[in-house]
């Protein structure tokens, strides 16, 4: 399993099926990279400038938004993940 550190989050994209005039279109038709994922892990948090320890907002589980090429791409066992760092994660959907 994949432990980020720091203020560092692992996301599972989630990619999104794209319809025209109600046909169905298949993700390679549109290599976009997403904008949304799945929180799979997250680090401890970033130290601030006293050395303390500042707590992620986000949890594991949640689905988030972020910067559309904030996070790299990283592949571990065949499986496609991306690594953010927290300010690049804008919202987290309910």
């Amino acid at each position: 399993m994949i432990k980020p550190l720091s203020d560092h989050v692992l996301l599972e994209p989630i990619r999104e099926e794209k319809k025209k005039g109600g046909i169905i279109l298949p993700d390679t038709v549109d290599k976009e990279r997403p904008e949304k994922g799945k929180v799979v892990a997250v680090g401890p948090g970033k130290l601030n400038k006293e050395g303390k320890r500042i707590p992620p907002e986000v949890k594991k589980g949640q689905v988030v938004l972020f910067k559309k090429y904030g996070p790299d791409e990283i592949r571990v066992d065949d499986k496609e993940y991306l690594i953010a760092r927290e300010e690049d994660i804008l919202a987290v959907l309910n």
